[in-house]
């Protein structure tokens, strides 16, 4: 069935996370003096402290920023920081993938209400949208339902946004744990963009379909009719 609203997770779906994340601890490696910076070693650590973080009690996500940099930097040796606030500063300039303004552009032109459900706090992703070519119909943010996905209140709140109507909705997503996984749960249409090539955890729901990235989710779409 055709969605009323295509809801995306932003960072790690339309926006390139990793490279964001990388290009920050990069710069802070730099000004420390520490060389032979482990890519794959920075973001294991990451993303095993950001679902730790964000598990406690809410907390605006330049906070959460903050305390990432502690926590990785322990995870890493690194000394711990003398300032604080290097991760959210460089956040509104991570890159968007280079597919993505054209699948947006091509949903948009296909007559599709767009919408962001994202784990940020409203001022980083107004810096973020400067990135993307579109208007989106919806935001909901972190800091607008006091919560963290994997918790379902981002999936409430878009349901409610288009009057309850849970079929009216596809949410398209990079993350299986952030996103997938709670509304597939839900009964929610759920598009994977498994850009890593993940496995789905054994005994996880399934999600509606899954693409490899935003050009292939965008095809997915234009075959609903």
């Amino acid at each position: 069935m055709r969605p009323e609203i295509i809801t995306f997770d932003c960072y790690g779906t339309l926006i390139d996370w990793n490279a964001g994340i990388t290009g920050a601890f990069k710069e802070e490696a730099c000004r420390l003096g520490i060389e032979g910076l482990d890519k794959s070693e920075l973001l294991a650590a990451y993303h095993a402290a950001e679902p730790r973080v964000q598990a406690r009690e809410y907390r605006p996500y330049r906070e959460v920023l903050t305390l990432l940099e502690e926590e990785v930097a322990g995870l890493l040796g690194w000394p711990p920081p003398e300032a604080s606030g290097y991760l959210a500063e460089s956040l509104p300039s991570w890159p968007a993938f280079a597919e993505t303004n054209e699948a947006l552009e091509r949903l948009v032109a296909a007559g599709y209400r767009l919408g962001i459900l994202s784990n940020i706090d409203d001022d980083l992703l107004a810096g973020t949208r400067r990135h993307l070519t579109v208007r989106f119909d919806l935001l909901v943010t972190a800091q607008q339902v006091q919560s963290y996905k994997p918790a379902p209140v981002h999936f409430e709140r878009a349901i409610e946004a288009i009057g309850g109507r849970r079929g009216g909705l596809l949410h398209i997503a990079q993350s299986y744990f952030h996103d997938i996984r709670t509304a597939a749960g839900m009964g929610i249409s759920t598009l994977w963009v498994n850009r890593l090539g993940e496995d789905r955890p054994a005994g996880g729901p399934a999600p509606t379909a899954e693409v490899r990235d935003m050009t292939e989710a965008a095809d997915w779409v234009e075959q609903i009719r």
